[in-house]
């Protein structure tokens, strides 16, 4: 997974680098708006039977039934097409009145209707990854992802050259039906009893997929949502271009830690549901993922502060340099999140449906009020601030769940990870102050020294093991 999300990386700059030169960063933003629009649609209908179905099928595989296994993934496709065909006709039917909410205008809406083919897509698309995830086959998840990423580029940035910011519908659909094919071709080559049922016995299977997804849904449709209005505050705010400014800011922010977080929802996911029972297995396969993702993550974090005016030209143009100060505020909640996933992961496993929906509504909520809040104090950097802000008071939220629920305690070396992490980010964060001739020098020292005191931990003991089988 690890690798998969390098390639996808290498192949993101150059589609991100074609997209802001072709463009720049009003086209880069309206592309954002599309995408977070659709998702936001897709997220409401495909109601969690991907993730709930994904567990379904572990839970099944861990017994060896192949019949149930069967069952559920037949039970798992037919829902998600369903439910795909509906959010299809929701999005054509008020496609006017999106446009109208997202941009403030009608001038949308075709593009919009367009849009909505990517609904049923990404819906059927789910159903397959629910097998492939479910009976964890990392390596074909892992080609998914590159070929994922490589569509995007292949087919996306002829289309914009051609069409300009009048292809960016075009392009999203064209990406969502080639991801599509790769996701059902990978999926026709697990090896389950091919079995069919009725009517019936679809309703009464599907309904525990669509109670754990609900859960699911309501989550993932917070998560989707806030970063939706985030986007149109910063819209409505600032502009166009500030939009597709803050699209590269928090995109550039995900790019290292992706290779981490990806890992923990494919991997780690399926493993801490087969040691649910086990707690004090259940706890220290958390304590081991927060101190390999902290580990990884650090190096990563420091260079991306360290380097953020390069990265950006890098990625985009010198016309998205004004996403330097979001970046960097970004990039430390980023860090803060990979600390925090981990444990939130043990709700998610314990099917405990209340404390994961209030949970990620205080998240979702103060991240909507912190953005809110930071857009009138600072304008654009206020989105950044308030993204770290958000992170910390959810990291600290999940703790105090999970520890009172689950009896889970940080290990004494997290918690001195994290405390090193504080202070290293700090200084590099504040290296322009503390050294105000060499902050780049300072920056880059910070960034070789944290990178080689996290590589020898992990080299230490049974860190590499760990590392490897983690990521």
């Amino acid at each position: 997974m690890g690798g998969s999300s390098v390639v996808g990386i290498l192949l993101g700059i150059l589609r991100s680098k074609a997209f802001a030169l072709l463009i720049g960063p009003a086209g880069v933003g309206l592309a954002g708006l599309y995408m977070s629009t659709t998702n936001l649609v897709t997220a409401i209908f495909g109601m969690g039977i991907s993730e709930s179905g994904a567990r379904s099928i572990a839970s099944d595989a861990k017994t060896g039934n192949r019949t149930s296994v069967s069952r559920t993934a037949w039970t798992v496709r037919r829902a998600a097409l369903i439910f795909g065909i509906v959010g299809l006709c929701f999005l054509l039917v008020f496609s006017t009145t999106l446009s109208r909410l997202t941009f403030g205008n009608t001038d949308h809406t075709w593009d919009l209707a367009l849009l909505s083919i990517t609904v049923v897509f990404g819906a059927v698309a789910g159903g397959r990854l629910a097998l492939i995830q479910g009976m964890r086959r990392i390596g074909d998840l892992a080609k998914i992802n590159i070929l994922g990423t490589l569509w995007g580029a292949v087919l996306g940035i002829p289309i914009i050259y051609v069409l300009q910011t009048r292809g960016v519908a075009l392009f999203i659909v064209t990406v969502s039906a080639a991801y599509l094919i790769t996701c059902w071709w990978y999926a026709r080559k697990v090896d389950v009893v091919r079995t069919g049922i009725t009517w019936q016995d679809f309703l009464s299977d599907s309904q525990p997929l669509l109670r754990l997804g609900f859960a699911f849904m309501v989550s993932s449709l917070m998560l989707i949502g806030t970063m939706y209005v985030v986007q149109v505050l910063v819209l409505h705010y600032l502009g166009m271009s500030a939009t597709g400014i803050y699209q590269a800011a928090a995109t550039l922010s995900s790019v290292y830690v992706t290779v981490i977080l990806r890992a923990m929802s494919t991997d780690f996911y399926p493993r801490l549901t087969a040691a649910a029972d086990d707690p004090q297995q259940f706890s220290s396969l958390v304590n081991n993922q927060i101190e390999v993702g902290a580990l990884l993550a650090f190096p990563g974090i420091l260079a991306t502060i360290t380097l953020a005016p390069f990265v950006i030209t890098a990625f985009y143009s010198s016309d998205f340099l004004p996403a330097v100060a979001t970046l960097r505020w970004q990039v430390m909640g980023i860090f803060v999140q990979v600390l925090s996933w981990p444990m939130a992961y043990m709700i998610r496993v314990k099917s405990n449906s209340r404390l994961f929906v209030w949970s990620e509504a205080f998240g979702n909520a103060s991240h909507l009020g912190c953005a809110w809040l930071g857009i009138t104090w600072a304008g654009l950097p206020g989105v950044g601030m308030g993204f770290l802000a958000m992170n910390l008071l959810y990291c600290l939220l999940i703790h105090g769940i999970v520890r009172r629920h689950y009896g889970f305690a940080l290990s004494a070396r997290n918690v001195q990870l994290m405390a090193a992490a504080a202070v290293g980010s700090g200084v590099v964060f504040l290296a322009p102050a503390l050294l105000p001739q060499h902050p780049l020098a300072l920056g880059l020292f910070a960034t070789v020294v944290g990178g080689l005191l996290c590589f020898g931990s992990l080299l230490r003991g049974s860190g590499f093991l760990l590392a490897a089988r983690s990521t």
